[in-house]
């Protein structure tokens, strides 16, 4: 199962609007540093941190930003970044990736963006109702600046795109859909699982896409733009804001392997409801266990 952080009390709750705000900010705060690395990217120095895993002083830097912007507004929550770890803690825990599509990125394409997610942990109360029983995102950003486009979400309310309120599409077959996805990159211990799905995609769907950007992927489908997206072998950052965004646009986003209560070991199913219904059922016959942690 994923891992939790106890809350102070049972009653404890967030204020998500303020949660929000601090995350939009941050969001800005590290895409400004990105966008001032765009133009000579050439100049960047790039670690290896395993094969076609890359860190460069943009991710660095953009993830500073985020981090102090995050840490000054709300000090009392945790924080797990893609660069630099941390951990899980307090009510709540901030999920920070502050570069996704770091390859698009260091290659000149314009595709790729901030994510920034809270977490509240089980036993925190975020509405009128009772204290989540699970883990659960409440607060989701996802900004491109490379359109100016800000996808964000807050539990129970919605999620929008630059103000205007966002819905999944409304494709109900897989065959009228269009899906985004990503292929083994990184790790290939689940290519067997892989491979298969996107054969069975390829030959059902209207067309299969891949831009190298996890969060956008989300992002795209909360705004009807995709109609479904799935993946394998992501980070928990590359995942957690877009999951909210999706919910809250009427669609799923889960967990593959239907074990966490959001998809925290980085395989995600997601889409409308017909088509995520259509696309795990696809992706069933082809799972075996799930890789450990």
């Amino acid at each position: 199962m994923q891992p939790s952080a106890q809350a102070h009390s049972p009653t404890a709750q967030l204020d998500l609007c303020a949660a929000l705000d601090a995350a939009v900010k941050a969001a800005h705060a590290g895409a400004a540093i990105l966008q001032s690395y765009a133009h000579h990217r050439a100049d960047l120095v790039i670690d290896r941190k395993a094969r076609n895993d890359l860190v460069s002083q943009a991710d660095r830097e953009a993830e500073a930003a985020v981090i102090q912007e995050l840490r000054e507004r709300t000090p009392k929550y945790g924080i797990v970044a893609e660069e630099t770890g941390g951990k899980v803690d307090g009510v709540a825990t901030w999920y920070i990736d502050p570069l996704d599509g770091t390859t698009n990125f260091l290659h000149g394409i314009p595709h790729y963006a901030v994510s920034i997610a809270l977490i509240a942990h089980a036993g925190t109360r975020v509405d009128a109702g009772a204290p989540l029983s699970v883990d659960t995102p409440v607060v989701g950003v996802v900004y491109d600046p490379c359109r100016e486009e800000l996808f964000n979400a807050i539990y129970g309310v919605g999620a929008w795109l630059n103000g205007h309120r966002i819905a999944c599409s409304r494709t109900q077959t897989l065959d009228d859909a269009v899906l985004a996805t990503g292929f083994p990159f990184r790790d290939f211990s689940f290519a067997q699982q892989y491979m298969p799905t996107l054969h069975d995609a390829i030959n059902t769907t209207r067309g299969v896409r891949r831009l190298g950007a996890a969060a956008l992927d989300l992002a795209w489908t909360a705004a009807g733009r995709y109609d479904g997206y799935w993946e394998m072998g992501l980070a928990p950052w590359d995942v957690a804001a877009g999951t909210l965004i999706v919910r809250e646009a009427g669609g799923v986003a889960e967990d593959m392997y239907g074990v966490d209560s959001w998809p925290i070991g980085g395989y995600v199913v997601s889409g409308n409801p017909s088509v995520a219904a259509a696309l795990k059922a696809m992706i069933a016959p082809h799972l075996t266990k799930k890789p450990a942690a």
